[in-house]
C-alpha cells in the first residue's frame, strides 16, 4: 500500500486543494506529475448506472447496459440480510468489471411521509429494519473490494426545496429515528464513505455541519472513510472542509480549489484539515487501485438469474380471499393492464439503470396457463380509455380469472419532486372497479415504490405488491401466482387509510425552507400503534400459501442488568403443505415509562425457510439498546429500571407470543431539585421519604380540626402539582425557604 501521508507531503498547495473536488462529473482529479490517476464513482444503488459521454445525475441520459436489480422499497420486504448481502457482492463484480471505484449507494433515509418522491429508494420507516439491510448491503458490495457510499446523510425525507429546506428536529427524535438509521451501517459495515444530503439540519447546511460529519460521525461512532457531497450539495467549500467534508462532486470547474488556496494562505484554514481530507481521498482511491481485480468480469444473464431470485423473496401477498391463489394452472386468466407486458420495475432519477433485458409477466406466465390480454388503460395520462376500459372488461367476463396489472407510472413519482396524492391513476382504479364488477374472481398486481390508497380493496380477492423489483419482475411474480414461489416478503412500512392519518401530515414538507419534524419519534407504526389507529396493512404484514405457527418462547433470564445480554429463542413450525419463509419479528415493549415512548419498537427479524412439518428455533440477542432511549439530558442512551415485554409478531399488529422480563438500569440519573420542582416529582423519588414526611408534618400542622376521613389523601393529591416554593406561603413561612433548599441539596 503506498504511503498516503509520504505522498500528500510531496504535493503543493495547489494540488492538495485540486484533489478535494471532482475532475468532472464521475471522476476524482489525477495529479500527472506525482502520477497520481483518478478514479470513477458511478450511481447506484441497486444497480450499475455508468456514465461517460452527456454525464448527468438525474438519468436522463443513457448509461451502458447493466443488470437491474430490486429497489430498496422491494428488498427491504424481503427482511433477508444474505440475500442483500449476495446481491451487494454482485454489484461489486459488476463495479470490478466495468473499473468503477465506488458505488453510489445504499440509500438509508426514514420513509417519514409516503409522498416523499424518492422513497423507492430508501428501505423502511423504522431505523433497525433500515440499518441492518443498509450494513448487510455494504459488507456485500465491499467484500469485492468496491467502495459503498452510504446516503444521504442526514434528514433527506423529501424532494420538496430539497437543496434549500432545513429539516428541524429535536435531538431524541434524531437520536432513535433519524440517526439511528445510519448508526448500525456506519458501526459494523464501516462504508468507505458517507455521502452528505442536500438539506439542511436545524438551520446548518449538511455538507458544512460538524456536528454530524464529526462529532458524531467520526469521534463517537468511529467512520474510517471519507465523506463525499451529494452532486452539487456543497454550500460553502471552506466551511464544509471544516466540518468534515472531504470530496465535493462533481467538479466545480476550479472555483472552491481557487478559494481553497486562499483560505489556506490568509490562515482561515488550517492545512493540516486539508491535509487530513487529501489522505483520505488517496486512500480510497488506493485501496481500489492496488486491490482490484483487473481480469474481473461479470454475466449478465447469470446476475439477472438472481435479480430475478431476490425479486421472489421481495414480493408481499397481501390479500387472498377464498384462496384465489396461487393460479390453478390450465385455467382461462386474464392479464389486464399495461404493466403486464412492459412493468414498472424502478423507480426514476439517479438510480435509472439501462437494464440488459426485463422479463414482463405475460410472457413469463404462457406455460402456465391460457393467456388473454388487454391493455386496459394508458401511463402517458391520467385518463380513461373507453376503448381499453371496454376491452378489458369483456376480457374479463370471458375469463376464469382477471389479474389486473396496475400502479404508479413514472410521472407519478421520481427523484426531484414528491407525490402530491397517496392514489394510483383514476383511470387504473376505475378499471379495476369496472372489472370487478363482472369478475369475482380479481386479483390486482401492484408496481409502485411507495405506499397506496386502495379504494377498490374489498371488491377483489387478491393483492399482490410487487413494489419495484427490477429487470426480473414479470418472471417473479408469474411463479409467485402460480404457485411455482411461495411469497414471503412481508412489508417494510405501514400502508395507512389515507393520507391524512399519516402523522407527518399537518406539517408535511414545511412552510418554505423551514420543515418541523412536530411529529417526533412517531414515525411509521409508533405512530399509528400509539393512537390505536387502523390502517390498510400494518408493517411486517405479509401472507404465505401455507401456515406457520409460533410456540416455545424462551428468555436466558428474567431479570437482568441493562449492561447484561438477553437470549430470546422461539420456536417455528411448518403447518401446512408447502415449503415456505416466514419473517420471525421481535420487538420490545417498555410497560411503564416517565418518558413518551412507543407501544413497541423492532429490535429483531429472522428470515425462516421451512419445510411442511418442520420446526426450527430462532435465537435473537438483546443489548442495552434494544430496551433503551435516548436520554438528551445524559447525551446517551438511559434504560429505566422496570417490566419490559418481548413480544414475537406475524407483524407488528400480529403478536402471537409474549414474555416479560425486568431490567434494571446500572445508571441513576442525576437529580435537579429547585424551588419549582413540584410535589409530586419529589413523591417519584424513593430517596425523598424523609424530607416529604418533614415537609407533610410540618403543613398538615398548620390545619385546624378534624380535616375527616381521606381529607388528607385528597390533599396530598391536590398538592401533586404544587412547586415546592408555595409550602412558604401555604404555612405562614413554618415552612421556610432556607429548609427547602437545605433538604433539596441534601436529596442531590
Amino acid at each position: 500500500m503506498i504511503d498516503v501521508k509520504e505522498l500528500v507531503s510531496k504535493m503543493t498547495l495547489e494540488e492538495k486543494a485540486s484533489m478535494c473536488s471532482g475532475g468532472d462529473f464521475w471522476h476524482t482529479k489525477s495529479v500527472e506529475r506525482l502520477g497520481i490517476p483518478n478514479v470513477m464513482l458511478s450511481d447506484g444503488p441497486h444497480g450499475l448506472r455508468k456514465q461517460d459521454l452527456n454525464a448527468d445525475h438525474l438519468g436522463i441520459n443513457v448509461s451502458i447496459k447493466a443488470v437491474c436489480f430490486p429497489s430498496a422499497c422491494a428488498t427491504a420486504c424481503s427482511f433477508d440480510k444474505e440475500l442483500i448481502e449476495t446481491m451487494g457482492k454482485a454489484l461489486g463484480n459488476e463495479c470490478l468489471a466495468e473499473d468503477v471505484s465506488t458505488i453510489l449507494g445504499p440509500g438509508c433515509n426514514i420513509k417519514r411521509s409516503p409522498l416523499c418522491g424518492r422513497n423507492f429508494e430508501y428501505f423502511s420507516e423504522d431505523p433497525y429494519l433500515a440499518s441492518n439491510m443498509a450494513k448487510h448491503h455494504i459488507l456485500g458490495v465491499q467484500s469485492t473490494g468496491i467502495a459503498t457510499s452510504l446516503k444521504h446523510f442526514l434528514a433527506n425525507n423529501q424532494e420538496h426545496r430539497r437543496m434549500s429546506t432545513s429539516a428541524n428536529i429535536d435531538e431524541r427524535t434524531l437520536r432513535e429515528i433519524y440517526l439511528c438509521a445510519f448508526e448500525t451501517a456506519i458501526k459494523e459495515a464501516q462504508p468507505k464513505t458517507v455521502m452528505c444530503s442536500y438539506n439542511r439540519i436545524n438551520g446548518t447546511f449538511a455538507s458544512e455541519n460538524k456536528r454530524y460529519l464529526t462529532d458524531i460521525l467520526r469521534d463517537e461512532w468511529g467512520f474510517k472513510g471519507l465523506v463525499v457531497s451529494d452532486w452539487g450539495a456543497v454550500n460553502n467549500r471552506i466551511d464544509a472542509l471544516k466540518a468534515g467534508l472531504d470530496l465535493e462532486m462533481p467538479s466545480s470547474g476550479g472555483v472552491n480549489d481557487r478559494l481553497i488556496i486562499k483560505a489556506v494562505k490568509d490562515g482561515n484554514l488550517s492545512e493540516e484539515v486539508l491535509n487530513t481530507s487529501v489522505e483520505r481521498i488517496l486512500t480510497l482511491m488506493y485501496q481500489y487501485l492496488e486491490n482490484r481485480n483487473k481480469d474481473a468480469k461479470f454475466d449478465m444473464d447469470s446476475d439477472h438469474a438472481l435479480a430475478e431470485k431476490i425479486a421472489q423473496e421481495c414480493i408481499v401477498l397481501l390479500k387472498n380471499d377464498d384462496n384465489i391463489l396461487p393460479l390453478q394452472k390450465g385455467k382461462k386468466i386474464a392479464y389486464i393492464g399495461k404493466f403486464a407486458k412492459a412493468p414498472r420495475y424502478q423507480g426514476g432519477g439517479s438510480s435509472h439503470i439501462n437494464s440488459y433485458k426485463v422479463s414482463n409477466a405475460l410472457d413469463s406466465s404462457k406455460d402456465f396457463a391460457e393467456i388473454t390480454y388487454a391493455q386496459g388503460y394508458d401511463t402517458n395520462q391520467d385518463a380513461t380509455n373507453s376503448e381499453l376500459l371496454a376491452e378489458a372488461i369483456e376480457v374479463a367476463k370471458d375469463s376464469d380469472v382477471a389479474v389486473i396489472f396496475a400502479g404508479l407510472p413514472d410521472t407519478f413519482e421520481s427523484e426531484g419532486f414528491d407525490r402530491s396524492h397517496m392514489d394510483m391513476p383514476n383511470c387504473q382504479n376505475q378499471l379495476i372497479e369496472k372489472v370487478a364488477e363482472v369478475q369475482p374472481n380479481t386479483v390486482v398486481v401492484l408496481h409502485n415504490g411507495s405506499v397506496i390508497t386502495m379504494p377498490w380493496l374489498d371488491k377483489v380477492k387478491g393483492v399482490v405488491e410487487t413494489y419495484l423489483t427490477g429487470q426480473g419482475s414479470g418472471s417473479a411474480v408469474s411463479k409467485i401466482l402460480f404457485g411455482e414461489v411461495n411469497p414471503s416478503g412481508k412489508l417494510a412500512e405501514t400502508f395507512p387509510i389515507k393520507l391524512q392519518d399519516n402523522p407527518s401530515y399537518l406539517t408535511g414538507f414545511g412552510e418554505g425552507d423551514e420543515v418541523n419534524y412536530s411529529e417526533g419519534i412517531f414515525v411509521g407504526y409508533r405512530y399509528y400503534d400509539k393512537k390505536d389507529m387502523d390502517v390498510l396493512f400494518p408493517f411486517g404484514y405479509g401472507l404465505s400459501y401455507t401456515t406457520f405457527e409460533y410456540s416455545n418462547l424462551q428468555v436466558s433470564s428474567e431479570k437482568i442488568k441493562d449492561i447484561d445480554t438477553l437470549t430470546v429463542t422461539v420456536d417455528i413450525t411448518n403447518t401446512g403443505s408447502m415449503a415456505g419463509k416466514e419473517i420471525v419479528q421481535l420487538y420490545v415493549q417498555d410497560v411503564e415509562s416517565s418518558v413518551i415512548r412507543p407501544i413497541k419498537e423492532l429490535k429483531g427479524f429472522e428470515k425462516v425457510s421451512l419445510e411442511p412439518n418442520e420446526t426450527k428455533t430462532v435465537t435473537f440477542t438483546l443489548n442495552k439498546r434494544s430496551f433503551a432511549y435516548y436520554n438528551v439530558d445524559i447525551k446517551d442512551w438511559h434504560v429505566e429500571s422496570g417490566e419490559f415485554r418481548i413480544l414475537i409478531g406475524k407483524s407488528s399488529r400480529d403478536i402471537v407470543l409474549t414474555k416479560s422480563i425486568y431490567v434494571e438500569s446500572s445508571v441513576e440519573l442525576p437529580k435537579h431539585y429547585h424551588m419549582n420542582t413540584t410535589y409530586g416529582d419529589l413523591v417519584c423519588d424513593p430517596n425523598a421519604k424523609d424530607f416529604l414526611k418533614k415537609l407533610n408534618n410540618l403543613y398538615f400542622s398548620e390545619m385546624e380540626g378534624d380535616m375527616g376521613e381521606g381529607t388528607q389523601e385528597m390533599m396530598l393529591q391536590m398538592l401533586k402539582y404544587n412547586p415546592l416554593r408555595a409550602f412558604i406561603s401555604f404555612t405562614n413561612g413554618k415552612i421556610s425557604s432556607s429548609f427547602i433548599e437545605e433538604n433539596l441539596k441534601e436529596l442531590m
